[in-house]
């Protein structure tokens, strides 16, 4: 069991360890053309929003452009976590034992 809760402590660091790094990565995405710009951080957190004047005329136009930057910024962010948490246990290699 020893050993068992050695690993188990090695991984419980590693994944805190990925959250501190995944937290302090910026993602931005631009949509319209750049009308809408938003950056988020590995958390997913808003951390910067930068709207055209020129949107702010046309209601509908606008929430579409924040609603697809949301959704861009949500995904780059998913898919760097699950790469991440990947890589982090291919580099266990197999913690079970037996082969692959």
């Amino acid at each position: 069991m020893g050993e068992m809760g050695k690993m188990l402590e090695g991984m419980q660091e590693n994944a805190e360890k990925l959250k501190s790094e995944l937290g302090n990565k910026i993602y931005s995405v631009k949509t319209g053309g750049g009308l809408v710009e938003l950056s988020v951080n590995g958390n997913g957190e808003v951390i910067d929003l930068i709207i055209d004047e020129t949107t702010l005329t046309d209601k509908d136009m606008l929430q579409i452009l924040l609603i697809g930057a949301i959704n861009d910024a949500n995904k780059m962010v998913q898919q760097n976590q699950q790469s991440s948490a990947m890589s982090m246990l291919g580099g266990m290699g197999n913690p079970f034992g037996g082969s692959k």
